[in-house]
Order: C-alpha cells, then sequence, then structure tokens
C-alpha cells in the first residue's frame, strides 16, 4: 500500500507590487501570479498592500484595509477572485412614477 503525503503549502512572507503577487513558501518555493487576480488589491494604495497577515498557520494572507484574503493553494492552483456581480438595475418610468 503506498501512501502519498501532500507536503504542506504555507506561505512565509508575500510582496505585492503593480503587476504581480508573490508568495515566499516555507519549503523555499515562490508563486508569482498577476497582480488583476485580486481585484482588491489591484484597487488598493501600495500602504493597503503592505499591510497584511499571515493567517492559518501559513496557509493564507489577510489584508485587513481591504478586507481581502489569498491561500496558498489558490494561488498555487491558479483560483482568481472574482469580483462580485453587479446588479444593474432597470427604471420604469410610468406616469411620473418611477419602479425599479
Amino acid at each position: 500500500m503506498n501512501i502519498v503525503v501532500k507536503p504542506q503549502i504555507t506561505i512565509k512572507d508575500v510582496h505585492v507590487n503593480d503587476e504581480t503577487i508573490t508568495a515566499y513558501l516555507m519549503d523555499g518555493r515562490i508563486i508569482t501570479v498577476p497582480l488583476e487576480w485580486s481585484w482588491r488589491l489591484a484597487e488598493a494604495t501600495p500602504e493597503q498592500r503592505g499591510h497584511f497577515e499571515i493567517i492559518g498557520d501559513g496557509h493564507g494572507v489577510h489584508w485587513p484595509d481591504i478586507d481581502e484574503d489569498l491561500s496558498a493553494e489558490g494561488m498555487l492552483y491558479g483560483t482568481p477572485a472574482p469580483r462580485p456581480k453587479r446588479h444593474d438595475r432597470t427604471y420604469h418610468q410610468v406616469n411620473d412614477m418611477v419602479y425599479a
């Protein structure tokens, strides 16, 4: 019987610039993904990008100023953060009354 043990994917440090999000893992690997994978980080200031906390024993990163969380596995396996869907309201006007 073969037992497969998945290595722990844990983050030691992270760096965000105007183009990429880079996670430095405990085992020496480096994961870099496009900044656009996190629309919140893409829209954040450099100060907000620099204020983060390693969470879950290194399994993720949290940016409290913009309420963003990224996981090491999500970065490694290619899971961009989805933008919230906008609900465009259609307005109808009937006899000077507006209905949504």
